[in-house]
């Protein structure tokens, strides 16, 4: 069964995508992609901070899949914002995932005094076809608001982290509001608050797990997710959320659940 997709402008992006923050060795990398594939998967999230493009590029390479079949993401670090570097980046992206495109290029962080530069080498890089669409990541309402006074086309995509206990409602309405996709990385919250009433509930009347109940939320608010596994029943697990449907109630019961809860890095303050 396809995974179901999400427009961005001409083409589409798989709802689901592999997430590959961590995943260190090629060995565990091939075995990780081959489980993702046969589960379905074909869009996969890196970055450049993940040191292992090459993995995912010589994973892909020796597959059977097409490229055209392949959703291929990746991120702009920190150290390669200033145009002439950013651009050398890019080819380097290219080389390591062995193609000569990327669907989705997006800048990492809000690094203060070099995210404008970078965005408009990267509305360069997009014009050459290296990359279709372009995009962010971290970036709150006040960063996005920015883009407006420098940027000659707003990102499609905003990477940020969004779940069941962290819904910033505020960014979600905005990003809606300007045609922004936004795509939840750590849906499953790192695995806090596993004992969480509701969601245990919701498992028990769907006969659906935790984390299926956790990503299953970010599908039924448009997002599109990106849960992070190296375990073949776990990636199976994550993408088998497309059978049942949360009624109003169910819904209501989880937005309660919002308490604003940070896993990760927090870009709330950087100017």
């Amino acid at each position: 069964m396809p995974t179901p997709t999400i427009s961005l402008g001409d083409y589409t992006i798989p709802q689901v995508g592999l997430g590959v923050w961590k995943v260190e060795t090629n060995e565990q990398f091939e075995a990780a992609f081959n489980a993702a594939i046969e589960a379905g998967y074909r869009h996969f999230d890196s970055a450049q901070a993940y040191k292992n493009e090459q993995m995912l590029g010589a994973a892909w390479s020796v597959s059977s899949i097409k490229r055209e079949d392949l959703f291929l993401t990746t991120k702009v670090w920190l150290d390669n914002f200033p145009a002439g570097r950013l651009k050398r980046s890019v080819d380097e992206s290219l080389q390591k995932l062995q193609t000569d495109y990327i669907d989705l290029l997006l800048l990492h962080f809000p690094v203060i005094g070099l995210r404008k530069g970078a965005w408009k080498a990267l509305e360069s890089v997009k014009a050459t076809g290296k990359v279709r669409s372009i995009g962010v990541s971290n970036y709150t309402i006040r960063h996005l608001e920015g883009m407006k006074k420098y940027a000659s086309e707003l990102p499609i995509v905003n990477q940020v982290e969004l779940h069941v206990f962290l819904q910033q409602p505020e960014l979600v309405d905005y990003c809606r509001d300007n045609g922004i996709v936004l795509e939840a990385y750590s849906p499953l919250a790192h695995g806090k608050d596993m004992a969480n009433e509701t969601v245990r509930k919701l498992a028990d009347k769907y006969g659906k797990s935790y984390a299926q109940i956790m990503l299953r939320w970010c599908i039924e608010e448009g997002m599109v997710v990106l849960p992070k596994s190296v375990t073949p029943s776990r990636i199976q697990e994550n993408i088998d959320i497309f059978d049942f449907k949360f009624t109003s109630d169910d819904l209501q019961a989880l937005k309660a659940c919002d308490r604003d809860l940070r896993t990760c890095w927090s870009p709330v303050h950087v100017p």
